[in-house]
Protein backbone atom coordinates (compact mmCIF):
# COMPACT_ATOMS: atom_id res chain seq x y z
CA UNK A 1 0.00 0.00 0.00
CA UNK A 2 2.92 2.95 0.87
CA UNK A 3 4.57 1.78 -2.62
CA UNK A 4 1.64 2.06 -4.45
CA UNK A 5 0.86 5.69 -2.58
CA UNK A 6 4.79 6.78 -2.83
CA UNK A 7 4.44 5.72 -6.49
CA UNK A 8 1.62 7.74 -7.50
CA UNK A 9 2.60 10.68 -5.43
CA UNK A 10 5.91 10.32 -7.76
CA UNK A 11 4.24 10.45 -11.07
CA UNK A 12 2.22 13.16 -9.83
CA UNK A 13 5.02 15.67 -9.46
CA UNK A 14 6.49 14.04 -12.40
CA UNK A 15 3.63 15.05 -14.39
CA UNK A 16 3.53 19.01 -12.18
CA UNK A 17 7.58 19.03 -13.27
CA UNK A 18 6.64 18.50 -17.37
CA UNK A 19 3.85 21.60 -16.90
CA UNK A 20 6.34 25.00 -17.04
CA UNK A 21 6.01 26.04 -13.39
CA UNK A 22 3.35 25.07 -11.16
CA UNK A 23 2.64 28.75 -10.28
CA UNK A 24 1.45 29.38 -13.50
CA UNK A 25 -0.56 26.51 -13.70
CA UNK A 26 -4.59 26.49 -13.07
CA UNK A 27 -3.59 24.01 -10.64
CA UNK A 28 -1.83 26.47 -7.98
CA UNK A 29 -4.75 27.42 -5.70
CA UNK A 30 -3.19 30.86 -4.49
CA UNK A 31 -4.62 31.91 -8.14
CA UNK A 32 -8.02 30.67 -8.44
CA UNK A 33 -9.32 33.69 -7.30
CA UNK A 34 -6.27 36.80 -8.63
CA UNK A 35 -4.73 36.34 -5.65
CA UNK A 36 -1.57 35.25 -7.50
CA UNK A 37 -1.38 38.55 -9.05
CA UNK A 38 2.03 41.16 -8.20
CA UNK A 39 -0.42 43.80 -8.07
CA UNK A 40 -0.88 45.76 -5.14
CA UNK A 41 -4.76 46.01 -4.20
CA UNK A 42 -6.40 49.39 -2.65
CA UNK A 43 -9.44 50.22 -1.50
CA UNK A 44 -9.43 53.29 -2.59
CA UNK A 45 -11.16 54.85 -5.17
CA UNK A 46 -9.92 54.81 -9.07
CA UNK A 47 -8.53 58.72 -9.41
CA UNK A 48 -8.15 58.87 -5.17
CA UNK A 49 -10.71 60.52 -2.80
CA UNK A 50 -12.24 64.02 -3.99
CA UNK A 51 -10.75 66.84 -2.66
CA UNK A 52 -12.89 70.46 -1.64
CA UNK A 53 -11.60 71.62 -5.06
CA UNK A 54 -12.93 68.79 -7.38
CA UNK A 55 -15.92 68.85 -5.70
CA UNK A 56 -19.05 70.34 -7.83
CA UNK A 57 -20.58 71.91 -5.09
CA UNK A 58 -19.47 76.16 -3.90
CA UNK A 59 -18.80 77.47 -1.19
CA UNK A 60 -21.11 79.02 1.02
CA UNK A 61 -21.07 83.16 1.30
CA UNK A 62 -20.94 82.94 4.91
CA UNK A 63 -20.08 80.80 7.88
CA UNK A 64 -22.17 82.52 11.06
CA UNK A 65 -21.88 80.11 14.11
CA UNK A 66 -20.07 76.82 15.02
CA UNK A 67 -20.64 74.69 18.25
CA UNK A 68 -20.32 71.55 19.68
CA UNK A 69 -22.66 69.10 21.03
CA UNK A 70 -21.56 66.12 23.47
CA UNK A 71 -22.37 62.51 21.96
CA UNK A 72 -22.20 59.07 23.83
CA UNK A 73 -19.25 58.19 21.46
CA UNK A 74 -17.84 61.37 20.13
CA UNK A 75 -19.05 65.04 19.88
CA UNK A 76 -21.14 66.38 17.16
CA UNK A 77 -19.81 69.98 15.30
CA UNK A 78 -23.36 71.83 14.21
CA UNK A 79 -22.32 74.58 12.30
CA UNK A 80 -24.36 77.49 10.16
CA UNK A 81 -23.96 79.58 7.61
CA UNK A 82 -25.77 81.70 5.19
CA UNK A 83 -25.82 81.51 1.47
CA UNK A 84 -25.40 84.50 -1.09
CA UNK A 85 -29.49 83.71 -2.66
CA UNK A 86 -32.29 81.71 -1.67
CA UNK A 87 -32.66 78.06 -2.51
CA UNK A 88 -29.20 76.24 -1.83
CA UNK A 89 -29.46 72.21 -1.13
CA UNK A 90 -27.12 69.37 -0.48
CA UNK A 91 -25.25 71.54 1.83
CA UNK A 92 -22.46 69.74 3.67
CA UNK A 93 -19.31 69.69 5.53
CA UNK A 94 -16.27 68.66 3.46
CA UNK A 95 -12.56 68.29 4.38
CA UNK A 96 -10.39 70.31 2.41
CA UNK A 97 -7.62 67.51 2.15
CA UNK A 98 -8.94 64.43 0.75
CA UNK A 99 -9.96 61.77 2.85
CA UNK A 100 -12.14 58.46 3.04
CA UNK A 101 -15.81 59.91 3.77
CA UNK A 102 -16.48 58.70 7.38
CA UNK A 103 -12.27 58.73 7.99
CA UNK A 104 -11.85 62.28 9.12
CA UNK A 105 -8.91 63.25 10.85
CA UNK A 106 -6.63 66.13 11.97
CA UNK A 107 -3.48 66.97 10.45
CA UNK A 108 0.29 66.77 11.90
CA UNK A 109 -0.60 70.05 13.68
CA UNK A 110 -4.40 69.03 15.18
CA UNK A 111 -6.19 70.91 12.80
CA UNK A 112 -8.91 70.09 10.95
CA UNK A 113 -10.08 72.52 8.02
CA UNK A 114 -13.36 72.15 6.49
CA UNK A 115 -15.44 73.62 3.74
CA UNK A 116 -19.22 74.63 4.02
CA UNK A 117 -20.56 73.79 0.36
CA UNK A 118 -23.48 73.47 -1.16
CA UNK A 119 -25.35 73.73 -4.55
CA UNK A 120 -26.72 76.78 -5.26
CA UNK A 121 -30.07 76.78 -7.07
CA UNK A 122 -31.60 76.90 -11.17
CA UNK A 123 -30.16 80.69 -12.07
CA UNK A 124 -33.46 80.78 -13.70
CA UNK A 125 -35.42 80.59 -10.66
CA UNK A 126 -37.17 82.89 -8.19
CA UNK A 127 -35.26 81.76 -5.54
CA UNK A 128 -31.49 82.46 -7.39
CA UNK A 129 -33.72 86.33 -7.58
CA UNK A 130 -33.30 86.92 -4.37
CA UNK A 131 -31.15 87.23 -1.23
CA UNK A 132 -31.30 84.80 1.40
CA UNK A 133 -32.34 86.84 4.39
CA UNK A 134 -30.78 86.39 7.70
CA UNK A 135 -32.93 85.99 10.10
CA UNK A 136 -34.92 82.90 8.10
CA UNK A 137 -32.80 81.38 5.39
CA UNK A 138 -30.02 80.12 8.01
CA UNK A 139 -28.83 76.84 6.79
CA UNK A 140 -27.54 74.38 9.64
CA UNK A 141 -25.35 71.23 9.25
CA UNK A 142 -24.07 68.73 11.71
CA UNK A 143 -20.88 66.11 11.48
CA UNK A 144 -20.10 63.43 14.06
CA UNK A 145 -16.46 63.48 14.95
CA UNK A 146 -15.63 59.88 16.75
CA UNK A 147 -13.61 60.01 20.44
CA UNK A 148 -10.61 58.31 18.26
CA UNK A 149 -11.07 61.51 15.67
CA UNK A 150 -11.34 64.06 18.30
CA UNK A 151 -7.85 62.49 20.08
CA UNK A 152 -4.83 64.58 18.45
CA UNK A 153 -7.83 67.89 17.30
CA UNK A 154 -6.80 70.94 18.85
CA UNK A 155 -8.55 73.51 16.39
CA UNK A 156 -11.51 72.39 13.77
CA UNK A 157 -11.08 75.45 11.20
CA UNK A 158 -14.29 75.94 9.25
CA UNK A 159 -14.45 78.18 5.88
CA UNK A 160 -16.91 79.97 3.72
CA UNK A 161 -16.53 81.98 0.61
CA UNK A 162 -16.11 85.09 2.62
CA UNK A 163 -15.30 84.20 5.83
CA UNK A 164 -13.78 81.05 8.35
CA UNK A 165 -14.19 80.37 11.81
CA UNK A 166 -12.65 78.86 14.27
CA UNK A 167 -13.46 76.42 17.42
CA UNK A 168 -11.43 74.51 19.58
CA UNK A 169 -12.75 71.30 21.38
Amino acid sequence: MRIRTLASIGCAMLVLAGCSRVSDSQWNPLGWFGGGSSEPTTLAPEGGYPTASQDGRQPLARVISAKWEPLYEGRLLTVTGLAATKGWWDVELIPEVAMPRGRIRADENGVLRLRLVGTPPNPETFAAANAANPTSDTITVGMTLSTAAMSNLREVVISGAGNAISLRP
